[in-house]
């Protein structure tokens, strides 16, 4: 089943697609079924800057377990970091 919730935010960043690095000004968080991945159902993140065209794009489907291990990872990250840095 499908919810077509869709998170869609504002970010800076960069990301490296098929032409190199170019940048990232959107990003868009989705559950749906993947394109690629094996399973039947995948967080869907979508790096973006329309901007530049469809080819200014990084796609990633990760696994429920992947995710979260990701968001955990990324917070775990962020706190470590000397004060300051982020």
């Amino acid at each position: 089943m499908c919810t077509y919730l869709t998170e869609k935010i504002t970010v800076s960043g960069s990301g490296k697609g098929a032409d190199g690095w170019f940048t990232l000004s959107d990003a868009t968080v989705y559950l749906d079924h993947p394109q690629h991945a094996p399973a039947e159902h995948t967080l869907n993140i979508d790096f973006l800057n329309p901007a530049r065209g469809p080819s200014a794009r990084v796609a990633v489907e990760l696994t429920a377990e992947s995710a979260r291990a990701l968001v955990l990872a990324i917070e775990s990250a962020l706190a470590s970091a000397p004060p300051g840095l982020v």
